[in-house]
C-alpha cells in the first residue's frame, strides 16, 4: 500500500499527470504577465528613440538571416588588408596561428585568401664588387657570371645577397681621410670595402668566391642568419673570406686601422691586424672557399685556366663552383627524388613537368674538373662517379631526410575530371560516387594511416610545405601552373637541361650513365602505369580544367566547382595554401630582384650586365 503524505493533518492529494501540466501552465502564464508588466513600466530610451530612425542597429532577427554557420552570433568584418598580401593571382593572410587552423577561412573570413606563416626576414650578406676597376667587358661579363652565381646560392640558403660598390665606401664620413692616407694599393682596396660595410650598418660580409655547399639547417648558417654577432669575428681557415660583426665593433676596428701607427702593420687580404680587434673562430667552417691559395693547391686545372686567360678562367671557376653546389646537393639525397603520383593510372600528364625537374636535377652539371668535390666536402661522391639519382613516383608522402620530394597538388575539380577521365560533372556524381579529399587521404597514408579526419591531414601537409627546414627538403607545385621560371633560385644552382626529345644532357656524362628518358614511363614498382591511349586524353582534359579553375565569372561549371570544393574541403585548403605559398615565394624574389637591379650594374644580374654594357658602349662612343 502507498504512504499518505500529509500536511497539517490533513491529506496531500497526489499529482496526477492532468494537475501536474494545469500547474506548469498557471505558472508559465504568471511569468508572462509578470514581465510584460515589468517592462511596461521601464521607459524607453530617448537617445535611441532618436537615432533608431537615422542609423541601422543590428538586430537579433538580421543575424539569424546573416550568420549560416552559427545564427546566435553577429556576422564578423573580414581582417583588414596586410600590405604585400597579392600576387599573381593568389591572396593571403600571415598570422602565427597557420598551424593551429586547419582552414583558413576561419580566421580569413574569406574563401580565396590562404592564412600563411608570416615571411621570415632575410639577413643580409654583402660582398664588395668594385665595378670602377679598369678590366675588359669580356672579363666584366664573366665577374658578373660568378656575383649571379655567388647571390642565387646564398638566396637559396634563406639570406639576402647584397652587392656593395665604392658608392657605399663614398657615403661613410671616414672615406675622405683614407683618401689622404698613403698606403699599399691592396691595403686600400680593402679597408674601402669595410667601409662600404660599416655604411650598410654591418651583419655579414663575405667574397663572392664564398659558396654555402651545406644545408640549410647546418649550425653556422642558422648562427649567420640570426643576425646576432657580440664579436666582430673573422675564421681561420677563411683568411678574410668572411666577417661578422656590428657597426659598433666596425667602426672602432676603423679607428684602429686608420692610425698611422697601425696602418704600417697591415697587409692585404687583412693580415698582419693586431690581436683584439678581431676574434679569431679556429673551428673549421662548413662553408666552401675558392680563394686563389684553394684554387692552386685543389683546382690547378682551374688556376691555370685564370692566368692564360681572366675571362675564360672565371667562366671555369663559375662552371666548377655551380657543379660543387649541384653535387652537394645530390649527395645529401642518397635515396633520390620522389616526385608524389597519387591515382597513376590517370595523372601522367599532371606530373610531367615535376617529373621533367626531378630528372635534370638527377644530371651532371657541366664541369672543367667532374670528378672533383667542394672544398669543404672532401669525402663527397661526384655525380660522375655515382650511379644516376633515382626518380621515383610512389603514390605516397614519406617525409624522409634522405629523400627530396616533389608534390603537384591538384584542386578537387582538376583531379576529379582527369582522374576520372570525365569532360563534365554533375552534383548528382559528386554527392553520389566522388570520394571526400582523395588526393589528400592517399598522400598522407603513410604519414597519418586511416581514420584520420582531413582537417589532421591539412595540417601535416602544411608542416611539410612551410616547416621551418621544409624546402631544403620538398618541392609543391600545383597542376593548373607552369613550372616556375626561377628553380634556380629555389635550389641555389644552374639545374642542367635536358632535351625532350632525345633524352641526351648538357653533361659530359656518358650516354649510359644518363637517367630514362623525359617520355619513358615510370617503373611499374611504383604503381600501375598508364597506357598511351590514356594519356592522349589526358592533356586536353587538363587544359579545360585549367580554364575552369582560373575562371572568376559565376557560370554553372563554376557553381559546380563551388560544390565540390565544399565537397572537398581537406583538397581545397591543401591546392589553395600551396597555390598562396609559391605566389608569395615568387613576389618575394621579384620584389627583391627589382629593387636590386638598380645597384647592380654589371654585378650579377642580366639586367645589370645589360646596363653596363649600355654604358660601356656610350664611353666608347665619347672618345674623341
Amino acid at each position: 500500500m502507498p504512504k499518505l503524505h500529509t500536511l497539517f493533518g490533513r491529506p496531500i492529494p497526489r499529482f496526477t499527470t492532468r494537475r501536474l501540466t494545469l500547474l506548469l501552465v498557471c505558472l508559465s502564464l504568471l511569468a508572462i504577465a509578470l514581465i510584460t508588466t515589468l517592462t511596461s513600466a521601464v521607459p524607453s530610451s530617448p537617445s535611441l528613440s532618436a537615432y533608431d530612425r537615422k542609423i541601422s542597429v543590428p538586430r537579433i532577427g538580421d543575424s539569424l538571416s546573416k550568420s549560416i554557420l552559427n545564427p546566435f552570433r553577429q556576422p564578423s568584418h573580414p581582417p583588414p588588408r596586410q600590405s604585400n598580401d597579392e600576387y599573381a593571382g593568389s591572396s593571403w593572410w600571415t598570422d602565427w596561428k597557420w598551424l593551429s587552423v586547419p582552414f583558413s577561412s576561419s580566421v580569413t573570413l574569406d574563401k580565396d585568401r590562404a592564412l600563411l606563416p608570416p615571411l621570415t626576414k632575410r639577413q643580409p650578406i654583402y660582398c664588395y664588387y668594385d665595378a670602377t676597376a679598369k678590366k675588359t667587358r669580356d672579363e666584366k661579363d664573366a665577374e658578373s657570371e660568378l656575383l649571379l652565381t655567388w647571390r642565387r646560392a646564398w638566396w637559396a640558403q634563406g639570406f639576402q645577397p647584397v652587392i656593395l660598390s665604392a658608392a657605399e665606401a663614398m657615403k661613410n664620413p671616414t672615406y675622405g681621410k683614407l683618401q689622404r692616407l698613403d698606403v699599399d694599393a691592396g691595403v686600400k682596396g680593402d679597408l674601402v670595402r669595410w667601409l662600404a660595410w660599416e655604411t650598410m650598418g654591418g651583419g655579414v660580409h663575405a667574397h663572392y668566391t664564398l659558396l654555402p655547399t651545406v644545408p640549410k639547417e647546418d649550425a653556422l648558417l642558422t648562427y649567420l642568419r640570426r643576425g646576432e654577432y657580440p664579436h666582430l669575428t673573422r675564421w681561420k681557415n677563411l683568411d678574410d673570406a668572411l666577417f661578422v660583426g656590428l657597426k659598433d665593433d666596425i667602426s672602432a676596428a676603423m679607428q684602429e686601422f686608420t692610425e698611422p701607427s697601425q696602418l704600417k702593420l697591415i697587409k692585404s687580404g687583412m693580415a698582419g691586424v693586431p690581436e683584439g680587434i678581431f676574434k679569431i673562430d679556429d673551428a673549421s667552417t662548413s662553408l666552401a672557399s675558392y680563394s686563389p691559395g684553394v684554387l692552386e693547391k685543389r683546382y690547378a686545372k682551374v688556376a691555370d685556366g685564370i692566368k692564360k686567360g681572366r675571362a675564360d678562367g672565371l667562366r671555369s671557376l663559375n662552371k666548377l663552383i655551380n657543379t660543387h653546389l649541384h653535387v652537394a646537393w645530390q649527395n645529401r639525397f642518397s635515396d633520390g627524388i620522389e616526385v608524389l603520383k597519387p591515382h597513376p593510372e590517370h595523372t601522367t600528364t599532371m606530373i610531367s613537368v615535376a617529373l621533367k625537374l626531378a630528372r635534370e636535377l638527377a644530371f651532371c652539371s657541366d664541369s672543367p674538373m667532374p670528378s672533383t668535390c667542394p672544398p669543404n666536402l672532401p669525402k663527397c661522391t661526384p655525380c660522375v662517379a655515382r650511379s644516376p639519382m633515382r626518380v621515383s613516383t610512389p603514390a605516397r608522402y614519406h617525409n624522409s631526410s634522405r629523400t627530396f620530394s616533389i608534390g603537384t597538388v591538384p584542386h578537387p575539380w582538376t583531379l576529379a575530371v582527369v582522374a576520372n577521365m570525365r569532360e563534365s560533372l554533375n552534383v548528382s556524381w559528386i554527392r553520389r560516387e566522388s570520394q571526400r579529399d582523395p588526393w589528400l587521404t592517399t598522400v598522407t597514408r603513410d604519414l597519418l594511416g586511416t581514420g584520420v579526419s582531413g582537417n589532421r591531414r591539412v595540417i601535416s601537409l602544411k608542416e611539410a610545405v612551410a616547416g621551418e627546414h621544409a624546402t631544403a627538403h620538398s618541392l609543391w607545385l600545383i597542376a593548373e601552373k607552369e613550372m616556375p621560371t626561377d628553380m634556380s633560385w629555389y635550389f641555389g644552382f644552374a639545374i642542367p637541361k635536358q632535351g625532350l626529345d632525345d633524352g641526351k644532357s648538357e653533361s659530359p656524362v656518358p650516354a649510359d650513365r644518363l637517367p630514362k628518358k623525359i617520355d619513358k614511363a615510370p617503373d611499374r614498382s611504383d604503381g600501375p602505369v598508364a597506357s598511351e591511349e590514356d594519356v592522349a586524353k589526358e592533356l586536353p582534359l587538363l587544359e579545360r580544367t585549367k580554364n575552369v579553375v582560373a575562371q572568376t565569372k559565376s557560370t554553372d561549371e563554376t557553381k559546380l566547382r563551388a560544390s565540390l570544393e565544399a565537397w572537398s574541403m581537406a583538397d581545397t585548403e591543401a591546392w589553395k595554401f600551396v597555390r598562396a605559398f609559391q605566389s608569395r615565394r615568387a613576389m618575394e624574389r621579384a620584389r627583391w630582384e627589382k629593387d636590386e637591379a638598380r645597384y647592380s650594374s654589371g654585378s650579377g644580374t642580366e639586367k645589370g650586365r645589360n646596363a653596363w654594357n649600355r654604358w660601356q658602349d656610350r664611353k666608347e662612343d665619347e672618345k674623341p
